[in-house]
């Protein structure tokens, strides 16, 4: 695992450059660097080492020298494909499957991507053809950004940190990313905070002509839907069971020690079982995170004490967790405003002090139909079929009234349809909120039509899985799981993201995902399969993950509301008087404004962070 940064066209001076960019991304890798510099290109990389410890370091070269590799990942069948790549004639120099990655590209080229099993970002420089090859795994896992001018690639690397530091580049804010920002609670759009700094999507490749400067994109997978309406609650439980405990065993793959995240759910359960089934024995160590105010000790305990962990408890101190926002804010690159993701660093920081490698259940509830927002459709389904054509008419006049009474959201959201109802799970402004709280320049939010374009022809429940394995997974899940942890030095695994478990998964049809439409019930066909794995109490209980009480904390203090009123950042965007609505609300207990809060909160802590003195990071 390491962060990746690289420079086209570098000129003179490359080698402080390149360093700079290096160090500002050195909590990626504090283990080692290496870098290749060339007159067309400046490419290094930062190492934790976790496979081929001594033998893995990087850039690693072909025998000819003219493929060069610098690679971020873990690719989990890299002993199969090494094994087929020495059929083929080709040697090695390390074990490492970076060296695995470079031979095949020197035998089928970047669409060798489609063979990858694992998370990885990764530069390959083709000397003789004078072209980059920047690839991302197929649910961006792992991240890779670029800087543009015109229509040319001048800088690329595992953080928009590294990037700023590029003597060409000025730093300049994208309002249109903070408009987006205030609805989705992380900027959905390729162009990033950063004007002129973008995101490689997932499952997408860039080639790069060093001489001409012209890029080519290109898509290499799509996760699309495919639902097997033969298969049985039988047959589909046995193979899930057998495909989980292959990907658990591939992603066990490590030479240094590794652990699990535990929380009280069954998607971590199922990770620490199925870890357990794989190696019964051994010390296998768990770490779970809570505040005083709302946890799930007891439940993950449970869970440690019937799967033999060793498990560590962290409770988090309200006063360290919004001292640390801003340095927060920095790791993130742009700011995200989820609580949990905050508690997931402390969680990190922890652990990285036991174990260099975690398991994690992130992609559970998108690939299985885990989220409760996805049962959604059957409710309307019954309230049509319960309710007659003319008395629904009746009750529908009742979302016209000001106010909200239990059973009115309900209402207008079964007046909608999915495309404008549905943007993700988190959905914090709506759009007349964000156009009436916003006095900059306007915009529009992102339009997912395209996305649903694509998924038109499935199940309602599906359309939204698919967007937001599209948008929410990668721009929030999988962002902050990276970030997070790799502030901390420490890799973070995701099996449920395994592409063989993602291709099972894509097959299962909607009766054996929401079984009955009860909560215990959603991925129903997931909970049948962890009866392999976990306690008979896990396979029923419902999703928490780790629960943040925000709102209790905000209303317990009132340093954060100065430092909103008072920041002048906030103030040339935002209508003040609308925010102090929002505080004095949430403060007197009328509203429960938490989650809108925190969108301003790590607003002005990811500003400080960037645009004032606020953290020295150099």
């Amino acid at each position: 695992m390491c962060g990746i940064a690289g420079i086209i066209h570098p000129g003179k001076g490359a080698q402080p450059l390149l360093d700079e960019m290096l160090n500002q991304i050195k909590h990626r890798g504090p283990d080692d660097d290496g870098a290749f510099i060339d007159v067309n290109v400046a490419l290094g990389m930062r190492r934790l080492s976790i496979i081929d410890v001594a033998g893995g370091k990087q850039p690693i070269a072909t025998a000819d020298g003219s493929l060069i590799i610098l690679y971020n990942g873990e690719v989990y069948n890299f002993k199969e494909l090494r094994n087929e790549l020495l059929s083929k004639g080709h040697t090695f120099k390390t074990d490492s499957d970076t060296e695995v990655v470079l031979h095949m590209y020197e035998e089928e080229g970047p669409e060798m991507v489609k063979k990858l099993r694992g998370m990885f970002t990764f530069f390959i420089y083709d000397l003789k053809k004078g072209i980059v090859c920047a690839a991302r795994d197929p649910f961006g896992i792992k991240p890779l950004y670029y800087s543009t001018k015109g229509d040319s690639i001048y800088g690329i690397g595992s953080e928009i940190k590294s990037l700023l530091e590029l003597p060409n580049y000025k730093k300049e804010i994208n309002d249109e990313a903070i408009y987006n920002y205030l609805s989705f609670q992380y900027n959905p759009l390729l162009e990033t905070f950063f004007k002129g700094i973008y995101r490689l999507p997932p499952a997408h490749y860039l080639l790069i002509d060093v001489k001409t400067g012209e890029t080519e994109v290109k898509q290499y997978w799509d996760l699309m839907f495919d639902q097997n309406e033969t298969m049985s609650e039988e047959q589909g439980t046995k193979e899930l069971e057998a495909i989980l405990k292959d990907s658990i065993q591939h992603h066990l793959i490590s030479d240094v020690p590794l652990g699990a995240f535990l929380s009280g759910g069954v998607d971590s359960a199922l990770i620490v079982g199925a870890i357990r089934a794989v190696h019964p024995n051994g010390e296998l160590k768990t770490f779970t995170i809570g505040s005083k105010e709302v946890n799930e000790f007891a439940e993950a305990r449970e869970q440690s004490d019937a799967l033999k962990t060793t498990h560590t408890e962290i409770v988090l101190d309200p006063d360290e967790y919004f001292a640390m926002l801003t340095r927060i804010a920095w790791h993130f690159d742009e700011p995200v405003a989820d609580p949990s993701a905050i508690a997931l660093y402390f969680l990190a920081r922890e652990a990285r002090k036991h174990v260099k490698v975690v398991l994690s259940g992130e992609g559970s509830d998108e690939l299985f139909g885990g989220y409760g927002i996805y049962r959604e459709p059957y409710s309307f389904a019954r309230f049509e079929k319960r309710v007659p054509k003319a008395i629904r008419s009746l009750i529908l006049l009742l979302t016209f009234l000001p106010g909200n009474f239990r059973g009115m959201n309900f209402l207008r959201r079964y007046k909608k349809n999915l495309t404008d109802r549905y943007i993700g799970n988190a959905y914090i402004f709506s759009n007349e909120e964000a156009a009436k709280i916003w006095k900059g320049q306007s915009y529009s939010r992102m339009s997912l039509k395209p996305v649903y374009e694509k998924a038109k022809d499935w199940s309602e429940s599906t359309q939204m899985q698919y967007t937001d394995v599209h948008t929410w997974l990668w721009g929030d899940i999988l962002a902050k799981a990276d970030k997070m942890t790799m502030a901390n030095s420490l890799e973070l695994r995701v099996p449920f993201l395994d592409m063989k478990v993602a291709n099972f998964a894509r097959t299962i049809p909607d009766r054996l995902k929401y079984m009955d439409g009860t909560v215990q019930n959603a991925k129903y066909l997931l909970r049948k399969a962890a009866k392999a794995f976990v306690p008979p109490t896990t396979q029923k209980r419902k999703k928490l993950g780790f629960p943040i009480p925000l709102a209790e904390w905000l209303r317990a203090r009132s340093d954060w509301q100065a430092k909103l009123t008072n920041d002048s950042f906030l103030a040339e965007r935002f209508d003040m008087e609308q925010i102090q609505k929002l505080i004095d609300d949430h403060q007197s207990g009328k509203q429960n404004n938490a989650r809108k809060l925190f969108i301003f909160i790590m607003l002005a802590a990811w500003h400080d962070a960037y645009f004032t003195d606020a953290l020295a990071q150099k």
